[in-house]
């Protein structure tokens, strides 16, 4: 009976056990092509070996506990690279160890282009090695804060990566290209010396879990995650600190026709950046779409969410950004931003450039169906949300927004005034709005509230006031508005202020206005009935 018991249990699990092996996955190790381990070895033909062999006959390329150096390394389809807790992947300093197509900047540690399933792993590290140096700047011509540097005196010493302008490439740490079915799973990503992972035409990608950190201080041009004509991205659980932007969304036509962005997904993630937390970028030629940027924290960030179209044809539209955290300081004087939660540009590209306008140059594209909901923000700098002449903001939407302005007493200069300022803007909807202005204050703050040429606006729910002796909300040119269920706080002096010929048609009603002395301003330019106040609660001195 006992070795009949002991006959029945062993042959199956005998049985079984060939189906299983059969099944698992093939691991190739680097180690079983060369790779040593040691930072001071080539690693690049060992595992580029590895990755031909696997992709011949499917599996994972395993990178274990090291050190490995590696240039250029050639990804394939259905393959898998892991790299293991306790390796780290070093990105060569040698320029020599990169490959170099028709397009110099698509140069990287990993390269591949139309490929289907492919993933990148692991609990390990990847190692750009980027270094910097600083010297005076000789090479932007009035961009960012130069200009205000120099009239104040100021040294305009900033960073640059090494090498530069004798090595004129620096290689991301990813470069694909129209490939499908791509996933990027844990590992840290470090000192990437530019873009640290860029995509371009890709389509079903996926993001979970990254830690990526280029230097906030020094690492100018080292984004951390730029998608590029891409469809169906999900970015979730996500660290990313990076000098430049930490996200970007474009629709560029320097790898290939300009490809459509969208259907894209950000979630979980925290975000702090000496540039931009989340930006859709200049240069947009096919348009940007179908964003939803929610439940991410932030931190540190020079601007939190930046909206720039350019060109004719890249617009930016149907975009949720909902449950936020955003906290905003300001950087160094070569870093774009000024401390602001929210930034929207519509011009030209000879505007933008301050340059002048080129003969025949088309109108920017468009920004419209914005939502931005559930957002608390602390600022340092005016959140300026401007249209153009020539295409105005489109429906956009504030729902349940905070906004805390502070100054800055050790930045060298600070251009806030406004804490909201919405320019060039139709069928705006703003809903239960508050501002407060906190220490330490700037003799330059005005109003809470700036909106200038706007058609169609309903301000629902605002509570706030202005900086002192400052209107809470100034109208300037606005037509054809409703002001309903806001309340002044406590230090308003005056609520509302109109102002400018073609202000028309503004209704004030079911507010509370008892807080403040002036419950509203007409300008002498404005129509003597452009105004109507209607069912609100007054200070007692005007009911009688």
């Amino acid at each position: 009976m006992p070795s009949r018991k002991k006959f029945s249990t062993v042959i199956p699990a005998l049985l079984l056990f060939p189906l299983l092996t059969s099944g698992a996955a093939a691991v190739f190790n680097v180690r079983d092509y060369g790779a040593t381990g040691k930072k001071s070895d080539d690693a690049r033909p060992a595992i580029q070996k590895a990755i031909e062999v696997c992709a011949a006959k499917g599996g994972t390329v395993l990178i274990p506990p090291g050190e490995y150096t590696s240039g250029t390394l050639r990804l394939r389809s259905h393959v898998r690279i892991e790299i293991a807790a306790g390796a780290t992947l070093f990105a060569s300093t040698n320029p020599a160890a990169y490959e170099y197509g028709p397009i110099v900047a698509q140069a990287a540690l990993f390269l591949g282009e139309d490929l289907v399933d492919v993933e990148i792993k692991g609990a390990g590290t990847v190692d750009g090695q980027a270094e910097y140096e600083w010297r005076e700047d000789d090479v932007e011509k009035g961009f960012n804060h130069k200009e205000t540097m120099m009239a104040l005196g100021k040294p305009l010493r900033r960073s640059f990566p090494k090498g530069l302008p004798q090595r004129q490439v620096f290689p991301r740490l990813v470069w694909l290209g129209r490939s499908k079915d791509v996933k990027f799973t844990g590992l840290k990503w470090l000192h990437s010396p530019s873009w640290t992972i860029n995509l371009y035409a890709c389509d079903r990608v996926k993001f979970d879990g990254l830690y990526v950190h280029t230097s906030l201080k020094e690492g100018v041009w080292a984004d951390g995650i730029d998608i590029d004509g891409c469809k169906d991205v999900t970015i979730t659980n996500c660290t990313i600190e990076t000098g430049d932007d930490c996200i970007v969304f474009i629709s560029e036509k320097v790898w290939g026709p300009a490809r459509r962005c969208e259907n894209i997904n950000v979630t979980h993630c925290r975000l702090s950046s000496a540039s931009a937390g989340i930006k859709f970028s200049e240069g947009n030629h096919a348009g940007v779409r179908q964003v939803r940027v929610s439940d991410c924290v932030l931190t540190n960030v020079n601007r939190g969410f930046v909206f720039y179209s350019t060109v004719q044809g890249g617009d930016i539209s149907d975009v949720v950004l909902s449950r936020l955290t955003i906290h905003c300081n300001r950087f160094d004087w070569f870093w774009a931003g000024d401390g602001q939660p929210f930034h929207f540009r519509v011009a030209p590209f000879s505007e933008l450039n301050q340059q002048p306008a080129k003969p025949g140059e088309p109108p920017p594209g468009t920004v419209r169906n914005i939502t931005i909901r559930d957002v608390t923000a602390h600022a340092k700098g005016t959140s300026r949300l401007y249209g153009h002449a020539a295409s105005w903001l489109d429906s956009l939407t504030l729902e349940n927004v905070k906004l805390h302005l502070t100054a800055d007493p050790a930045a060298p200069f600070d251009y806030a005034d406004h804490a909201l300022d919405i320019r060039r803007a139709k069928n705006l909807k703003i809903k239960g709005l508050a501002v407060a202005w906190e220490k330490p204050s700037l003799p330059a703050w005005q109003s809470a509230l700036h909106l200038e040429d706007i058609r169609s606006l309903a301000l629902d729910g605002f509570a706030g006031r202005g900086a002192p002796n400052h209107p809470a909300v100034v109208l300037n040119q606005v037509a054809e508005a409703i002001i309903r269920r806001s309340r002044a706080l406590e230090g308003t002096t005056v609520f509302l202020k109109a102002l400018g010929p073609e202000t028309r048609g503004i209704r004030i009603q079911g507010n509370d206005l008892r807080l403040a002395p002036v419950p509203f301003q007409i300008d002498g330019s404005t129509p003597t009935n452009a105004v109507k106040l209607l069912e609100n609660l007054l200070p007692a001195e005007r009911r009688r």
